[in-house]
């Protein structure tokens, strides 16, 4: 009798505990600040994807994303990609990493730089970048694919969380 009393404490306990763990991961989670769609996070990576609602507006674009790690001390991993459903004419993805600054509570452009390609159906590029430490920061993409004589091309856009570069 008193091994099941022991059982039926144990399990109760366990209950609470990951009843009480779950409110408390969403209570942190809802004190995540919000900077323009971003979250800032202590994440060591994040990834955006093109919304579903914007590629379907077009019909040659498939899909976009845009990705940010940490690569070491003061040093952050920045990736973008562009998908057509097909071979189109040109191709291409815009990076943008953003800077979040705490006074004005805005995203600052700090990098960008862009890769096109042609009679393809993929592009892709990143680079490692050196930044200043303690500061959040975030990549988003504009995203074209079309053909030539089709214009203006199909365009997208995607955004990562924001990550805190220690």
């Amino acid at each position: 009798m008193k091994k099941r009393i022991i059982s039926m404490l144990g399990t109760m306990t366990m209950l609470c505990l990951l009843i009480a763990g779950n409110v408390l991961g969403v209570s942190a989670q809802d004190k995540e600040k919000i900077v323009d769609g971003s979250y800032l996070t202590d994440a060591e990576e994040s990834r955006g994807t093109v919304s579903e609602d914007e590629l379907l507006k077009g019909k040659h674009l498939m899909d976009g994303e845009s990705a940010i790690s940490k690569s070491g001390r003061g040093r952050i991993y920045a990736y973008g990609a562009t998908t057509a459903n097909h071979d189109v004419d040109k191709l291409a993805v815009l990076v943008y990493v953003d800077q979040y600054n705490e006074e004005t509570g805005d995203w600052e452009q700090v990098y960008s730089w862009a890769k096109e390609a042609e009679s393809t159906y993929y592009v892709s590029t990143g680079k490692t970048l050196q930044v200043p430490r303690g500061y959040y920061y975030r990549v988003h993409c504009t995203h074209y694919a079309g053909n030539v004589d089709e214009y203006p091309y199909d365009e997208a856009i995607s955004f990562t969380d924001g990550i805190k570069v220690d």
